[in-house]
Parts: C-alpha cells; structure tokens; sequence
C-alpha cells in the first residue's frame, strides 16, 4: 500500500470517527443516522457534474451496492437501539476486515503476505477485543451482539461490492456519488414510512448534523472507494477500521468515557496492526 493511499484512508478514518461521534452525542439514534445519510445528497449533486458517468457494466454492482448500504444502516440502528456502543461498533467494525479479508482469498484469487494478513488479524483483534469491556462489566446482550456481527456482515458485503463496483465504473466518485443517492432515497422512503416525523426534524432540528455529519461521511467514504481502486480492498477495509481509535480518543476526550487498561491494549495493537500494514510485503 503506498503512503499516499495510507494517509488518505487513515483520513477517512478520522472523518467516519467523526461523523459517529455526532450520532452518538444525540438521543434520537434514528434522526442523528437519518440526517447524516441524507446529508450525503448536496455533496454527491455537487460532485456529479464534474466526474465521468459510471461505466454501464458497473451498473449492477451499484444497484446491488444501494441496497447492502441500506440493510448495513437498518442492522446499525437496531443494534445502537438494543446494545452498548462500545459492545456493538467494535464487533460490526472488527468482524469486517476479517471477512473481506477471507472472502478475498478464497474467491478473488487476492494474495496477502504474511506480514500483511498479521496486520489485519492484529486490527480485527484489538477492534473486537474492545467489546469485552463491557462483558467486563457483566452487561451481556447477545441480541445485540448477533446484530453488530450481521452489521458487520454488511459492511464486508457492500466493502467488496463497491470496490469492484468502483474499479468497474471508471470513476470511483461517480460510483459512489450514485450510490448514496439512491442509498439517501431508500432510506428516505424507509423513514417515511416508519417514523413519518423523522424527515421533517431532519430539515429542522437536524440540520447541523445534516451538513456537518453528512459531508464529513461522504468525504469518508468517497475517499474510501477511491482507495478501493488503488490497493486491495481487505487491506483498505482493515487500515479503514482503524476509525476505532478515533472514536476512541472522542469518547475520551469529549464525551467523557472511561479510559482503562483494556481500551489502552486494545487500541495499541489496532495501532501495530495499522503500522505493519503500511510496510507489509
């Protein structure tokens, strides 16, 4: 993986950190989630007019693309509702690498070094080893953790879609700019449906992080599936969930939550892990 491919997914990183920490600060999980999605509409028309059209043989992986980011988004949400942050994101997020990582080698005919398949194990394992913070605590939720696992799943599915989807189309910004509006209509139409007043507290109270969250996303991402087109998307997808230390530091920092031994281990093997990566093969 070159350094410039490194630091910019390490930016994406910080950027995902970010927007989660201002879905967390919130009380309506569904309104904070709905806003930042929707957010991703302004930047998307902005970006279209100066980017090349998605190849059409890319079109599936699109469409298909859409509909994984939905189930991913639905799973996120229920699990946020039944179980502990810091049970459910390092479980989603650390269960992803490992997937992608594993469907890569067995069915995209990928090879990863030593060094580079010891890397990711190293931040899958301190991404999930957070989860047991709270199992520390004695507050089990299976429920939740059976959610966050299929959350996870999703995140490896749409990982891999869209990065062949991406290299396919030509133009990874195009790709992902059609992506997340139709991503944004689904779940405009799911918000509609279920919770009618969601939209229009996101045109009311939720407009800050409408704006703020859902271009700090979009940037995430877009940078993402750039990188998708540049190195192996398992490598991409594992250095990506490094966003756990970011988010780790703003739970510190500004939300106030304890910082112990465990999150400390945790985050300096994320840290190695991310490290070795970069220097791998």
């Amino acid at each position: 993986m070159s350094l410039t491919v490194f630091v910019a997914v390490l930016g994406a990183a910080f950027l995902h950190a970010s927007w989660n920490a201002l879905v967390k600060g919130g009380a309506d999980k569904t309104l904070n989630l709905g806003a930042v999605i929707l957010g991703h509409v302004p930047p998307a028309l902005i970006a279209i007019p100066f980017v090349p059209l998605p190849a059409v043989e890319s079109l599936p992986y699109l469409f298909v693309g859409i509909g994984l980011h939905f189930g991913y988004q639905y799973f996120l949400l229920n699990s946020y509702k039944i179980g502990d942050l810091t049970q459910v994101y390092p479980i989603a997020r650390g269960s992803a690498p490992l997937i992608v990582a594993l469907v890569s080698v067995l069915f995209l005919g990928v090879t990863l070094s030593s060094g580079e398949t010891l890397a990711i194990l190293l931040i899958a394992g301190g991404i999930i080893s957070l989860a047991l913070v709270r199992r520390a605590d004695q507050q089990r939720n299976g429920k939740a953790a059976a959610f966050a696992l299929t959350t996870g799943v999703f995140i490896a599915s749409y990982s891999l879609v869209d990065g062949i989807g991406a290299r396919i189309a030509g133009t990874s910004v195009g790709f992902f700019a059609w992506l997340a509006i139709g991503n944004s209509l689904l779940l405009a139409i799911y918000l509609r449906i279920k919770t009618p007043g969601t939209l229009t507290k996101i045109a009311t109270t939720g407009r800050g992080l409408f704006v703020m969250g859902g271009a700090a996303s979009f940037l995430a991402y877009a940078i993402v599936t750039w990188a998708f087109t540049q190195a192996p998307i398992a490598l991409v997808t594992a250095l990506r969930e490094t966003s756990i230390i970011f988010a780790l530091l703003f739970g510190v920092l500004f939300l106030k939550e304890e910082l112990n031994l465990t999150k400390l281990i945790s985050t300096a093997a994320t840290v190695c892990g991310a490290i070795l990566l970069r220097y791998a093969r």
